[in-house]
């Protein structure tokens, strides 16, 4: 008998399995995110499908779905909106802007001034956005998932730390095995077609903002409300031992002691790798995590918390580097 959480990851790997190919463990790793409220920063070369994954989750997810272009002259007023004067009610009336959707795909995220980016920070933790002194909430479901190209490409901005230590997860795409890319090629390979074939499965799933959809035809999410909730009642069962949670604490500590790094893991990223850990648990049948279950889950929440000093940086060295090394030093509980 599978369980709430196992039942939720094969409906995803079924819905986003018949658009995208090859990313079962991204798939996984979005499973571990959208049951922990927890948003997801996806990280790859251009043209590996990040964005294409993104809109499938959230035609999947249903709900409202914007999307932000990430470019050097957005401003955060273009994401979170303005007070505009209205001439009939002679007043000005605020107008909102993509921030407020369930799911908010910010693409290419890092091509965005640190301006616009840190404008994302409270709603991220708070799920609200304050204008002109005044609060306004999000939805209650509200999820970024950002795409960004790597930090060396041209024209990029780094991610301010504050900002890494709010995306629960990332996600590190890289380029598929040959039997997924050839995959890839037959499937969407019609000059007739180019990539349409996809974008009409997403945008049948997500009406454009505005649009009504005709009567009787208006899409169903394939992630019910009540299959999520369940989920999640089914993560929150998964019981966690005292020793895992000194477990957990004890690679957070020797991050933050760590010579090679100036910025370790925050009590908030210790908090997203218990969370992603219990639901890693969970998604394999388990009634309790394990130590296997928090490594399994380091590589998704650790590595872009990890600031490396600039000696580390001189010498080549990478936060995946890092994180192994960490993880062998860390002593694991019996």
């Amino acid at each position: 008998m599978t369980s709430a959480l196992e039942d939720l990851e094969h409906s995803l790997q079924r819905e986003l399995g018949a658009t995208v190919i090859g990313l079962d463990a991204a798939i996984h790793a979005l499973t571990i995110a959208i049951v922990a409220r927890g948003h997801v920063l996806v990280q790859g070369a251009p043209g590996l499908g990040k964005t294409l994954l993104s809109k499938t989750l959230a035609g999947a997810l249903g709900g409202s779905f914007k999307r932000i272009q990430g470019t050097a002259d957005l401003m955060p007023s273009d994401i979170i909106g303005v007070h505009v004067f209205d001439t009939q009610r002679n007043e000005f009336v605020f107008r909102p802007g993509p921030l407020f959707a369930d799911v908010l795909l910010f693409d290419e995220i890092n091509r965005a001034g640190p301006k616009t980016q840190s404008a994302l920070l409270e709603a991220m933790e708070e799920r609200q956005a304050s204008v002109d002194r005044r609060n306004y909430r999000l939805p209650a479901g509200f999820l970024v998932i950002a795409t960004q190209n790597p930090r060396d490409f041209e024209g990029t901005y780094p991610l301010p730390e504050s900002q890494l230590d709010r995306f629960m997860l990332r996600i590190d795409l890289s380029y598929p095995a040959r039997e997924q890319e050839l995959a890839v090629l037959q499937r969407y390979g019609d000059v007739g077609a180019d990539s349409a074939a996809a974008s009409t499965a997403i945008a049948g799933s997500v009406p454009a903002p505005g649009a009504a959809a005709p009567a009787g035809s208006a899409p169903q999410p394939a992630i019910g409300a009540a299959l999520l909730a369940a989920a999640r009642a089914a993560a929150d069962a998964v019981h966690v031992a005292p020793e895992l949670l000194g477990y957990v604490l004890d690679i957070a500590k020797a991050s933050r002691e760590h010579t090679q790094l100036t910025l370790g893991l925050s009590t908030r990223g210790a908090l997203a790798l218990l969370r992603a850990a219990r639901i890693a648990a969970g998604l394999r049948g388990a009634e309790f995590v394990s130590p296997d279950d928090v490594k399994l889950a380091v590589p998704l929440v650790v590595p872009h918390r990890l600031v490396l000093s600039s000696e580390a940086l001189l010498e080549g060295t990478s936060e995946l580097t890092v994180m192994r090394r960490l993880i062998d030093q860390v002593p694991v509980p019996r």
